[in-house]
């Protein structure tokens, strides 16, 4: 990894019904956003939230949505490639994604290089309880890992839900990733928000770049954005508000564990990744494979229940 500048932009989505023409149009605010944000930081890596081309709750029905999204690369991503080509700069972009068969959406965040291809696409793999097609909502889970090899390092995607799993990072970090892109559309807790973004950094010795949502979806949900960078040794060093804007903050491999805390004389010895107990893990690897559930009592989700 070598340093640069990375940001993280929150946008709303339009308001009202989805139709075509907001899909459209939602593109295209994402593209005059990241030209904005990279003139004025010279970010080379730009984060987009979470289902940022129709906003996170879709008020359609998963076949609908599917005629309305395409699949990637498509008429979701291509506004986004082009000005990544233009300008020459790497994209973190979250679009619902048409699957194989009508009906088949996925929450997909798409890697775009600065030749404006699509370097990889991650399928969002713990959907919210409510956003899954098997409980009433209109996303099937994707099933694989992505770390992408970038110009400027190697970058992991989480997607909002996904950042309460510690498994899924550490996959990553384990797999080479030095940042972790986290598109999100997060409105549980500012609190919780923090809390996950910055203790997958800190597990893993990787920085975090999460852009939340902000505004009103279609279906009328209110999202508080707070989107923040985040430092190998947790260290929270850009945090937006909760209207549009962008944050940025310059990422340097040499300074990332200098200290143990921020400006502390004192160096930071340990390593999360290589200090591992392998012999534990591997004697109690299936108990990380076996299904399990808390033993407090908690409310079932209804279709109501949207917060991701």
């Amino acid at each position: 990894m070598r340093a640069f500048t990375a940001a993280a932009v929150q946008i709303a989505p339009l308001p009202g019904p989805l139709t075509a023409a907001s899909v459209a149009a939602n593109c295209a605010k994402a593209v005059e956003w990241v030209e904005r944000c990279v003139a004025a930081t010279g970010a080379e890596l730009v984060v987009l939230p979470e289902s940022a081309s129709t906003g996170f709750t879709p008020g359609v029905g998963p076949d609908e949505l599917w005629d309305l999204v395409s699949g990637v690369p498509g008429p979701v991503t291509e506004p986004l490639q082009d000005v990544a080509r233009r300008l020459g700069v790497h994209l973190v972009w979250g679009t619902y994604e048409r699957g194989a068969r009508r009906g088949t959406v996925h929450n997909s965040a798409v890697v775009i290089g600065p030749s404006g291809d699509v370097l990889g696409t991650y399928r969002k793999t713990h959907p919210f309880c409510t956003e899954m097609r098997s409980r009433g909502g209109w996303v099937e889970p994707g099933d694989e890992v992505v770390v992408v090899e970038t110009d400027l390092g190697r970058l992991g995607v989480v997607i909002c839900f996904d950042g309460d799993y510690p498994e899924l990072a550490r996959i990553q970090a384990v797999r080479g990733a030095e940042v972790i892109a986290r598109p999100s559309a997060l409105l549980r807790s500012a609190d919780l928000w923090e809390l996950t973004s910055r203790a997958r950094a800190y597990d893993n010795h990787v920085f975090v770049v999460g852009a939340n949502c902000t505004g009103t979806d279609p279906a009328g949900v209110l999202y508080f954005g707070n989107s923040l960078v985040v430092t190998p040794t947790a260290e929270v060093v850009a945090r937006a508000a909760s209207h549009e804007c962008w944050v940025s903050a310059r990422l340097d491999p040499e300074r990332a564990m200098a200290s143990l805390t921020p400006g502390s004389s004192v160096p930071h010895v340990f390593d999360h990744l290589a200090d591992r107990n392998l012999d534990l893990l591997r004697r109690y690897a299936d108990d990380l494979v076996r299904p399990a559930a808390t033993s407090f009592p908690h409310a079932a989700p209804r279709p109501t229940d949207v917060v991701d």
